[in-house]
């Protein structure tokens, strides 16, 4: 079965396959060439009247090279899979980059990218190359067969003809089967690694036991499809497997009833038989073939559904150059989540170089939308988001990475050593320059106390520390980034009131040139804002200078 979009997701490989198919040809046609060879031995033997050494020499020789054209064949193979499989998992990964974390599904990303890819190797590097073979070669030896007796090869055509179509009937239902069993593997997927990563939140619930039947139940659903696949998948062997052996003993009678006809020479029955191995030969490759490559057409479907996605964020831009000031301008911007009326809608405002915002206001007004726009975690449905006068959009990764840094309430720690986590921003971060940053964000007793130090590394997303800890670490790793705007969502609320004040006071000192905006419910995180406005709904309503008052606080709390 030939899919069209498994082509085009490929990539440019149609040569690559053509030549594997070549080589498969010209394989075929040395078993053939054996064949004959062996054919003109057993002649030469019975009939006494010829030399059986050219023959014998011939077998070596063949016998030979096929031994190189598999030695070429299936390094070629794999250096064409792997070609296949990066280019397939880097458009993945890089579709999944522009997908917001939030919306991604880590089971079913990771079964896709993972099980689905690999399962088109033998797809593109067995499946399809075979499948040119049987195109040629079946017909090639029919004709072959049919030159020493007719009978014959009627008989090798006709059962050539059952074994490679028969099967096909099966292809279309098998299909639909895998496809089903590989929704329910992604299905299976997603819920375990969900479960996994949430089991002492499951565990404090009591809902241990009901994940787990409701997981060993997808896996027994998984199983039931796995068996009825197989079972459908036997039949399909069992025919081609009857026309494989029966055509080739009817081939034999044909050829056997010529001889005693005295149509034709015994030893072309021998070389007949012979031949008819090698016309099955292709077939039973390519079944082989097909069940290899089976996962990977069964995996079509997730390839497409992520590949289809809509980027929350369209490509970078080509400016290069870090923003060297930091005025920030959201001009007339809405953002709707998709399939909701919820987000910002024409939001306006403007911050100077080098002052503090406080935004303030109820869950769900907006605020870490703005962090998210900020971020380019989403692009803007209408508007735009400038800093330094120029668009974010228009910013390359690399320059708006350096230009802003959001850090959201709960931050991703990498299972690194902690100063390659506090480097993220600046790999090039001297020792002295990190340890400042972390006295200032008041975490160095913190990573002074773990085994290693600075070098600790972390569990996945710093597990052995607490919130307000890894809170603390990620302000700074912002303190230590280059960015003239630092987006501060929520980040102390982890903190207790004294640590916190310390940790305000200190970020305000060494902030104190750069633009920040402080996303916050409680008025001790606003202390040293120059500014603050109050969202509601995705939109403005309020604004005033200084810290927050504790009324517009209050109000927002209490929503």
């Amino acid at each position: 079965m030939v899919h069209r979009r498994l082509l085009q997701l490929a990539g440019a490989v149609p040569g690559a396959i053509l030549a594997l198919a070549g080589l498969g040809v010209v394989l075929s046609a040395l078993h053939v060439a054996f064949a004959l060879a062996a054919g003109s031995v057993v002649t030469a033997l019975v009939d006494g009247g010829g030399d059986p050494l050219p023959g014998l020499t011939a077998l070596v020789v063949i016998t030979l090279l096929r031994g190189v054209l598999i030695g070429v064949r299936e390094p070629t193979a794999t250096r064409v899979g792997a070609g296949v499989r990066i280019r397939l998992r880097r458009r993945l990964l890089l579709q999944l980059s522009a997908v917001p974390a939030a919306e991604r599904d880590s089971g079913q990303a990771t079964a896709t990218v993972i099980d689905g890819v690999d399962g088109l190797d033998a797809y593109y590097t067995r499946y399809l190359p075979q499948l040119v073979v049987v195109l040629v070669v079946p017909a090639v030896v029919v004709a072959l067969v049919w030159a020493r007796s007719p009978g014959a090869g009627v008989v090798l055509a006709l059962a050539a003809a059952v074994a490679v179509l028969a099967p096909r009937a099966w292809d279309a239902r098998l299909l639909r089967t895998g496809r089903r069993r590989w929704g329910r593997f992604t299905r299976l997927s997603s819920d375990y690694v969900e479960a996994l990563q949430h089991v002492p939140l499951l565990r404090s619930f009591g809902a241990t036991g009901r994940v787990a039947a409701r997981i060993a139940a997808e896996a027994d659903e998984l199983r039931g499809s796995t068996m009825a696949q197989l079972r459908l998948s036997l039949v399909e062997t069992f025919v081609s497997w009857v026309a494989l052996h029966l055509g080739t003993v009817l081939a034999v009678f044909a050829a056997l009833a010529a001889v005693v006809s005295e149509d034709a020479r015994a030893t072309a029955a021998m070389t007949a038989l012979l031949l008819a191995r090698e016309c099955f030969r292709p077939v039973q490759d390519l079944g082989t073939s097909w069940h290899a490559g089976y996962l990977g057409l069964t995996a079509v479907d997730g390839l497409e559904r992520l590949l289809s996605r809509r980027p929350a964020v369209s490509e970078d831009g080509t400016h290069t150059t870090t923003a060297p000031a930091g005025s920030l301008v959201v001009d007339d911007v809405t953002y709707h989540y998709p399939g909701t009326t919820t987000g910002v809608r024409d939001l306006s405002l403007r911050v100077a170089p080098g002052e503090t915002l406080a935004v303030v206001g109820p869950s769900g007004s907006g605020k870490s939308t703005l962090a998210r726009l900020l971020e380019r975690d989403i692009d803007p449905d209408a508007g735009q988001v400038r800093v330094d006068d120029v668009d974010l959009r228009a910013y390359t990764r690399g320059a708006r990475s350096r230009s802003v840094v959001v850090v959201p309430q709960d931050p991703v720690l990498f299972a690194w050593s902690v100063r390659d986590n506090l480097r993220l921003y600046r790999p090039t971060a001297t020792d002295a320059e990190i340890e400042r940053v972390c006295r200032l964000a008041d975490v160095h007793d913190v990573v002074i106390a773990l085994p290693d130090g600075y070098d600790t590394v972390l569990a996945e997303n710093g597990e052995q520390l607490s919130g307000g800890q890894r809170q603390r670490l990620a302000i700074a790793r912002a303190l230590l980034s280059p960015a003239p705007v630092l987006v501060l969502d929520e980040v102390t609320s982890a903190l207790d009131p004294a640590t916190e004040k310390r940790v305000v006071d200190a970020v305000a000192r060494a902030a104190s040139d750069r633009t920040v905006l402080v996303i916050a419910h409680r008025a001790s995180a606003c202390v040293h804002a120059n500014r603050w406005i109050a969202l509601r709904d995705g939109g403005l309503t309020g604004t005033g200078d200084g810290p927050p008052p504790a009324g517009v606080l209050l109000a927002g709390s209490a929503s």
